[in-house]
């Protein structure tokens, strides 16, 4: 196997179990720790593979060949569909939506989980100002 085929193989093994997670925990809980640390560690992965391989193979990988196209078609078809979810609670939340749509229109996966990880911690923020203005009164 080669090096990238192990890399692929590894995040599929790795995927898995966190799938299974969500499909079958009863209540899930939000963190943004997590979703910061998934962003930066992916950010962190393609800076490597920005300074190994350059930008230009992100273009050539999505229009060589049908399957190119068709995992671009993917990419931008999942980023639309988590945005359709995030953006209302985001509004909700005061955030600058047009300003993160941007930062995840131009990094896809790095910045939308920078922008959940911002969201869960601004959700959590307010719940707990309203359990302190609960109790304290």
């Amino acid at each position: 196997m080669t090096v990238f085929e192990i890399l692929a193989l590894a995040g599929a093994i790795a995927v898995v179990p966190i799938i299974a997670y969500l499909a079958l925990a009863a209540k899930l809980k939000e963190s943004a720790l997590i979703a910061a640390a998934l962003s930066a560690g992916f950010a962190a992965f393609t800076a490597v593979t920005i300074w190994a391989d350059g930008v230009m193979p992100v273009i050539t990988n999505h229009t060589t060949n049908l399957w190119g196209v068709q995992v671009w078609y993917d990419l931008l078809m999942s980023v639309g569909i988590a945005l359709l979810f995030v953006v209302p609670r985001a509004r909700q939340m005061g955030m600058n939506v047009p300003l993160w749509v941007l930062f995840v229109g131009s990094t896809a996966s790095i910045g939308l989980m920078a922008m959940v990880a911002r969201l869960f911690w601004l959700e959590q923020s307010t719940a707990e100002d309203r359990t302190e203005k609960a109790t304290s009164n």
